[in-house]
C-alpha cells in the first residue's frame, strides 16, 4: 500500500462518510435533496478525518509517542521514518485546506455560520494530538469524536439541505456517534500498554484494560438500542433496517471480551468499522423512507 494511503488511515475513514450519509437521509422527505451540497459535505468530512489522521502522525511523530517497538498498531508515517514531520505537516495542511473549499462553499450557498462550525472542525482536528496541552493526551477523545463525528456531521449535513436542525437528525447522529467512538476506543485499547510508556493519558490509559473493553461493548450495544428509538420516534420505521447489522458485531465483541491484545485487536478496528459502514448505509436507507 502507498505510504500516503496508509498514513491517511483509511481504517477511520467510515467515521467520516456515514454520518453524511445519514444526516443527508434524514433530511429526505423535508426538502428536496440538492447533491452537490451532499457531495460538499461528504469531502468536507473525509477531508477533516484525513487531516486529523496526519495531524495526529506528525504531532506524536514529533513527540516521539510513535516509536515502533512500542506500537502495535500500524505504521505511522514520521515515526517509523518514512516521511519527514514537516512533509505530513503539509499533507495534513492540504487535507484541511480541500475541506476548507467544500465547507467555504457550503457556507456561502446555506449559511455563513457554518464557517464557525469548520473552524472548530479544523482546531479539534489539530488539538487532539497537537498544541502545548493535546487533550486527545488527557482522556477527551472520545468525547470530541462523539460530538464532531456523530453530533457535528449529522446534524450539519441535514442543515446544509434543510437549513435547520432537525430533531430526527440529532436523534439519529447519537448511534452513530457512538459507532464513531466505538473506533477510537478500540484503537486506544490495543495501544494501552505503549501509551502508559509514553505518558499519552488516553481515556483507556484512565480507565484501565477491563473498563475499556466493557466501554467497547456498551457503545455498540447502544448503538443498537437507539436505532428502534430514534426510528420510532422519528416517524422513520424502516430505519430498523440498521440492525440488520447486528451479527457483524459478533466476532469483534467475542474478541474483546476474550481479551485479545496487541495486533489481535487490528481486525477488530477493521471489523468494527465495517460495523459502521454497513449499520449507517442501511440506517440511511431506511430514515430516507418516510411513512
Amino acid at each position: 500500500m502507498n505510504k500516503w494511503v496508509a498514513g491517511a488511515r483509511p481504517r477511520t475513514l467510515p467515521a467520516a462518510i456515514v454520518p453524511v450519509l445519514v444526516g443527508t437521509a434524514c433530511a429526505v422527505g423535508d426538502t428536496k435533496i440538492i447533491w452537490w451540497r451532499a457531495a460538499a459535505a461528504m469531502v468536507a468530512s473525509v477531508a477533516i478525518q484525513v487531516g486529523t489522521n496526519y495531524a495526529n502522525d506528525h504531532s506524536d511523530g514529533k513527540r516521539g509517542t510513535d516509536d515502533p517497538s512500542r506500537r502495535a498498531g500500524p505504521i505511522r508515517l514520521v515515526g517509523s521514518g518514512l516521511a519527514s514531520a514537516r512533509a505530513v505537516l503539509v499533507a495534513a495542511m492540504l487535507s484541511f485546506a480541500v475541506a476548507g473549499g467544500a465547507g467555504l462553499a457550503l457556507a456561502a450557498a446555506v449559511d455563513w455560520r457554518l464557517l464557525i462550525v469548520g473552524i472548530a472542525s479544523f482546531a479539534a482536528g489539530w488539538l487532539y494530538t497537537g498544541g502545548p496541552r493535546p487533550y486527545g493526551y488527557y482522556g477527551f477523545g472520545e468525547l470530541f469524536v462523539f460530538v464532531f463525528f456523530g453530533l457535528v456531521a449529522t446534524v450539519g449535513s441535514t442543515y446544509v439541505q434543510t437549513e435547520r436542525v432537525t430533531g430526527l437528525s440529532v436523534g439519529a447522529a447519537i448511534p452513530i456517534g457512538f459507532l464513531a467512538t466505538a473506533l477510537l476506543v478500540v484503537n486506544n485499547l490495543r495501544d494501552i500498554p505503549g501509551d502508559t510508556v509514553s505518558g499519552k493519558r488516553t481515556l483507556a490509559v484512565r480507565l484501565g484494560d477491563q473498563r475499556t473493553r466493557v466501554l467497547y461493548v456498551a457503545l455498540l450495544v447502544g448503538a443498537v438500542v437507539a436505532v428502534p428509538l430514534v426510528s420510532g420516534l422519528g416517524a422513520r420505521p424502516a430505519g430498523a433496517l440498521a440492525l440488520i447489522a447486528i451479527p457483524l458485531a459478533q466476532r469483534p465483541v467475542t474478541a474483546v471480551l476474550s481479551h485479545a491484545r496487541g495486533p489481535a485487536l487490528i481486525p477488530v478496528l477493521v471489523a468494527t468499522g465495517r460495523i459502521q459502514l454497513v449499520f449507517g448505509a442501511l440506517f440511511a436507507l431506511g430514515l430516507s423512507i418516510k411513512t
